[in-house]
């Protein structure tokens, strides 16, 4: 009984070693897995954290493409408008050269023919911007009659209406009647284009009151001066 109680305690503590032992090499193949699967995540997050920080400079590079483009268009817009304000400035000094030495030209031009065109005298009728055909005789008149080459001369035609209407609407007509003649002349006669000048003053340079229809044609007119 002894042998046998003997025999039995070895074998259970025989049994614990050997169970001791495989527990710690279960733990050990445990810990193991588990380091390897951290050290597979350590290197996952580790190229995760690479590619966001690539990611990053590169929207960075983004951004500072983007601000020195924005940069560059506002520069080019700046210039652009700077050139249109200086070009804009260039135009209004030359229109003003160009318009003062004209008016010096007209100024020292002497009137040498004038003839005026109205419904009382050459039938010019309301409303209308034709040129009946005795007027365009009286223009016919007025060119032979120039005693210098009608190529020197500068001609100012303007268009006058009388007090009907609108003012607006006389403006246009009145500057109709005056093109008209300006029209004529080139045509007929050869006259430069340069060498004429059109203006209307609608109703506003009355000659005869407007109460009456006779005052009205007399008011109805184109004016033509010749000037030398």
């Amino acid at each position: 009984m002894r042998h046998i109680a003997t025999g039995a305690v070895v074998i259970v503590v025989t049994a614990m070693a050997v169970s001791g032992c495989a527990t710690k090499k279960f733990v050990h193949a445990e810990v193991d897995d588990v380091n390897k699967k951290v050290g597979s995540l350590t290197t996952a997050l580790e190229g995760t954290q690479a590619r966001t920080q690539q990611n990053e400079k590169g929207i960075a590079a983004v951004d500072a493409k983007a601000d020195a483009a924005g940069r560059s268009a506002t520069d080019a817009r700046t210039a652009a408008d700077g050139a249109a304000s200086a070009s804009k400035e260039v135009d209004t000094r030359l229109t003003g050269r160009v318009a003062g030495v004209e008016q010096a030209a007209q100024a020292s031009r002497k009137l040498i023919y004038e003839v005026t065109l109205s419904e009382g005298q050459d039938r010019f009728k309301s409303n209308t911007t034709d040129l009946p055909d005795d007027v365009k005789l009286r223009l016919d008149q007025m060119v032979g009659g120039l005693k210098t080459d009608a190529r020197s001369v500068f001609i100012e035609i303007e268009g006058h209406t009388d007090s009907q209407g609108a003012a607006d609407y006389n403006e246009r007509l009145g500057l109709g009647r005056a093109e008209a003649a300006k029209r004529y002349l080139y045509e007929h006669h050869q006259v430069p284009l340069h060498k004429m000048s059109v203006i209307s003053y609608g109703s506003t340079k009355p000659v005869a009151p407007n109460t009456t229809a006779a005052g009205r044609a007399q008011n109805r007119r184109v004016v033509v001066r010749v000037l030398a």
